[in-house]
């Protein structure tokens, strides 16, 4: 009869890695679909305030279709003035919930008289947060995801999007959508309620 080490040695073996790592992403994207209560804690806590809690739960959610969507090795667009094409890396998503976990245990340590992550006062999720970026030394948002930190992935999200890029000029850009050819040449219009 084979050792129980044996048997997980010859079971691991048996199916290939990239059977592990799918079914990894995808108990990982359940986990977070079952239980999104950390995850909308960060988001109020890391997004800019300026979006409200309808905008901020709504790029909460929009992260968490792109998490689900993501396939490992799959070819990228490549940058402008190169050929050279690349592929995306492993599923971050194991990763980013393990620091989902980490952030409500560290908030269980930091105030005896929380749950959870989300239990916490805006000002302690933000000190948590600023804790666990110090720890791994992420100072700024990667110009690409994914991020080394699960904050820093879902600012990095919101940033890149039209939102974002609408909200920083205060004009209906409409970065990375389809306009009309006839439009490119045409100053955007401002957005409504935006200051002259």
């Amino acid at each position: 009869m084979p050792s129980r080490r044996a048997f997980l040695a010859s079971l691991a073996a048996a199916l290939p890695v990239a059977t592990l790592v799918r079914r990894a992403h995808a108990a990982a994207v359940a986990d977070l679909s079952a239980d999104t209560t950390t995850l909308a804690a960060l988001g109020d806590t890391v997004l800019p305030a300026e979006l409200g809690p309808a905008n901020r739960a709504s790029v909460v959610r929009d992260f968490q279709r792109w998490i689900a969507g993501y396939r490992e090795n799959t070819e990228l667009l490549h940058g402008y003035g190169t050929s050279r094409l690349e592929r995306s890396g492993p599923t971050p998503a194991t990763r980013w919930m393990r620091q989902l976990d980490a952030l409500d245990v560290s908030a269980r340590r930091m105030n005896a008289g929380a749950r959870n992550f989300a239990a916490l006062s805006i000002a302690e999720r933000r000190t948590l947060v600023q804790r666990e970026l110090d720890a791994i030394h992420a100072t700024a948002i990667p110009p690409t995801r994914p991020a080394p930190h699960v904050a820093l992935a879902l600012l990095a999200h919101y940033y890149g999007s039209s939102e974002a890029t609408d909200r920083c000029y205060r004009a209906a850009i409409g970065r990375q959508t389809c306009r009309p050819l006839a439009a490119s040449s045409r100053k955007p219009l401002p957005m409504y309620g935006a200051r002259a």
